[in-house]
């Protein structure tokens, strides 16, 4: 997909339309990295009487409104939305995910180009939004919401605004219409002033930037705006009353000629996720925008599962009383039979077995899921496999799922159960009734390892891509090539991997240089991208369970591009707690910027207590608190929104006792994180998946060093909780 663009120069040279190609391209790359060009690649036949559920359009600043102006509008609960909207030199690249149903979250990147204010030139400046629903949409009472713009920036883009909406469907016209009109302060009060509420701070050069702007917020000039959407199959047509004066860009300096205060726009429906519009703003510029929306529960390719095994009740083919003897399980060889059996069936739908304990009548199989991204599925598939190969007698399925050989918990069934429920109209609901969640403990000592699983070796050899957002000068470099993985498990819990990186293409290297008041443990990624082939990671690792709840992790090695040295982990998590307890220490060096074998002189002693704490709704607070990578001390905070599929959206925050001043622009670390699962995307079985951190900006305060297998993550989707709000998929 390209954009076309054409420009036209000169102060009085007519509606002008001259966006970015850069920022254009550069959003398209950001789209095409995480995955998302899916949306755009999507082959949707329109519907007879195109019936796509409704979602609102967006405003150039990513939020529900018409042009410039925003709505008291809300996306669906857990929509998730990208766009790009460029006029009159300015070009915004939006990030936008409805939190929850009455509370969204942006964050923005905008790029205006010839900005003469302050002797900045070009300027980028990075921001987040936050807005609320006071109330939804009635028969006769329109929605209310109220919105913080730019509030922790600099607030050169800041605005307040109180906004109502109110749907409208008229009998004697086709489509609907939608009225926008409210009070807005800041950017949004600037023009057609009707009071005064208080003093307003300005901008100051050189602010730092980051901290919450309080002071402004509801303060200073405010004024009235309004517009008007009309919606009819896939098109829509907007108009609009703006009071933002663009006076930093029209007055202080030259990057557009405001003439008007009316804004005109037509949208088109693309597909299910695109909308395009095109727009004539101000009076004097042509504006264009792309937005994609994504819902984490919608994926634009239905999952496609094969069929599990029935679950054969015994009574139809063991019939005979000696068949149900326990004499089978005194001899060796009938028990490695059975492991033989059990290992080639679980194969079957992309599990491994590494061990299993027989008894006369119990059985614990410890697996490993390469293929599903639901341990509910995985546990599921193993209990029909464990129906379809062990002997009659065995009446009670001890399974345990694993990572890395480490048991993550054992879900305990009864196979009189399956074989009962298995077509029962409340199937999900009564196997999690009857099913105990249970400490997975370490592997019994008469446990009969997969003959064919250890040793293990493995390797792989696949594309690789490493962005870098929000450089000074580019927003978005990116570096692609190939990387080269191996792995050796001599036995469960023992795993030494590594990783060679070949580089083929990329501009990350091209970066400004790093500059900070403290240590440079992040800031120097520019040097750290030089080398084409580097050595990306070569460390040992052990996992064992430690005690009753408690897991154990140790690592030593080259952990990441920039450091390496020796980390232990250990985690209290009990199966059917909320709450987990972590604590991890590190002491690490940093590597040589050729990421080779030596390192720099630079070491630190690293480490956090941790706190994780599962709410409602499948949000994740998290909060740590220890010693970071610059020797900064301090807690960092953050939530997490985890769907069943795999999808994941997130926000983080960490405070340290670094100044704003020594921390340099943004005043301190935050971030946003993304995972999107490879099965939602390609409607395939995977537990891949791609994951992204975008910060504002990256600085050396907060920061903590990457190592490989954490805990948390890998035990939590085994536990009470997750299974059990995946406890339907157990019959898939």
């Amino acid at each position: 997909m390209t954009f076309p663009i054409p420009t036209l120069s000169g102060p009085n040279a007519g509606p002008r339309f001259y966006p970015s190609a850069k920022s254009a391209r550069i959003l398209l790359a950001l789209m095409l990295s995480t995955g998302l060009s899916q949306a755009l690649l999507a082959d949707e036949s329109t519907p007879r009487g195109f019936a796509w559920p409704e979602t609102p359009s967006l405003n150039f600043y990513g939020n529900p409104g018409v042009i410039d102006m925003p709505s008291a509008e809300m996306m669906p609960d857990a929509q998730f939305a990208t766009s790009v909207s460029s006029f009159g030199g300015i070009t915004r690249m939006n990030l936008q995910v409805q939190a929850l149903p009455w509370v969204s979250v942006a964050f923005r990147y905008t790029e205006t180009q010839d900005r003469n204010l302050f002797n900045f030139g070009d300027f980028y400046d990075r921001n987040f939004d936050l807005r609320f629903r006071l109330w939804q949409e009635g028969r006769y009472r329109p929605a209310v919401a109220v919105g913080l713009q730019d509030l922790a920036g600099t607030g050169i883009y800041g605005g307040e605004y109180i906004v109502a909406t109110k749907t409208i469907t008229p009998d004697a016209l086709p489509g609907q219409f939608k009225l926008s009109a409210g009070l807005g302060w800041g950017r949004l009060g600037s023009s057609g002033t009707v009071a005064t509420l208080g003093n307003r701070p300005g901008f100051t050069p050189g602010d730092t930037g980051g901290e919450l702007g309080v002071d402004r917020w509801f303060r200073g000039d405010v004024a009235p705006f309004a517009g008007i959407e009309w919606r009819h199959g896939r098109w829509g047509v907007k108009a609009e009353y703006s009071t933002d004066a663009y006076t930093q860009e029209t007055q202080q300096s030259n990057v557009f000629e405001r003439k008007s205060d009316f804004n005109f726009g037509v949208e088109y429906q693309a597909s299910r996720q695109l909308r395009l519009g095109a727009y004539y703003l101000y009076g004097s510029e042509f504006g264009i925008s792309a937005q994609i929306q994504m819902n984490p529960r919608h994926p634009p390719t239905p999952m496609q599962v094969p069929a599990p095994s029935p679950v054969v009740p015994r009574s139809t083919w063991a019939q005979d009383e000696a068949l149900w003897t326990t004499a089978w399980a005194d001899s060796n060889s009938a028990k490695l039979k059975t492991r033989d059996l059990l290992a080639q069936s679980l194969r079957q739908d992309g599990l491994l077995l590494e061990s299993v304990t027989l008894r006369g009548t119990t059985a614990e199989a410890r697996i490993r899921n390469t293929r599903y991204q639901s341990q509910a599925l995985a546990v599921g598939r193993a209990a029909r496999a464990m129906a379809q190969s062990l002997p009659p007698s065995v009446e009670t399925f001890r399974i345990v799922p694993t990572s890395g050989g480490l048991g993550l918990s054992a879900v305990v069934v009864r196979r009189s159960d399956l074989e009962a429920l298995e077509f029962s109209p409340e199937a999900p609901d009564a196997i999690w009734a009857v099913a105990a969640v249970q400490d997975a403990g370490a592997a019994a000592e008469d446990a009969l390892l997969s003959e064919d699983l250890y040793p293990a070796f493995s390797y792989s050899l696949s594309p690789y891509t490493s962005p870098s957002y929000f450089d000074p000068s580019v927003p978005f470099r990116i570096d692609f090539g190939v990387d080269l993985k191996a792995s050796y498990s001599p036995a469960p819990g023992w795993k030494l991997a590594g990783a060679i990186r070949q580089r083929i293409w990329g501009n990350v290297a091209d970066g400004r240089p790093g500059t900070s008041n403290l240590p440079q443990v992040r800031t120097d990624q520019r040097e750290y991208a030089q080398a084409d082939t580097t050595l990306e990671q070569l460390y040992v690792e052990r996992r064992w369970s430690a005690g009753r709840n408690l897991y154990a992790r140790a690592s030593l090695g080259y952990f990441e591009s920039m450091y390496g040295g020796l980390s232990g982990e250990i985690l209290w998590k009990p199966v059917d707690s909320r709450l987990g307890l972590g604590a991890e220490l590190n002491y690490v060096r940093q590597r040589d910027f050729d990421q080779r074998l030596g390192f720099r002189d630079y070491d630190v002693l690293t480490g956090h207590a941790s706190a994780y704490l599962e709410l409602p709704k499948n949000y994740l607070l998290q909060v740590d608190a220890g010693r970071y990578l610059a020797g900064d001390i301090g807690t960092t905070v953050s939530l997490t929104r985890t769907f069943n599929n795999g999808w994941e959206l997130g926000g983080f925050f960490t405070v340290t006792d670094v100044s704003a001043e020594d921390f340099g622009e943004g005043s301190f670390d935050k971030g946003i994180r993304l995972t999107i699962p490879l099965n939602w995307l390609l409607g395939q079985p995977s537990r891949n998946a791609y994951s992204m951190t975008i910060r504002p900006v990256q600085r050396d305060g907060g920061q903590r060093v990457e190592v490989p297998g954490r805990l948390y993550e890998q035990v939590r989707g085994a536990h009470r909780k997750s299974l059990g709000e995946q406890r339907a998929r157990f019959w898939e």
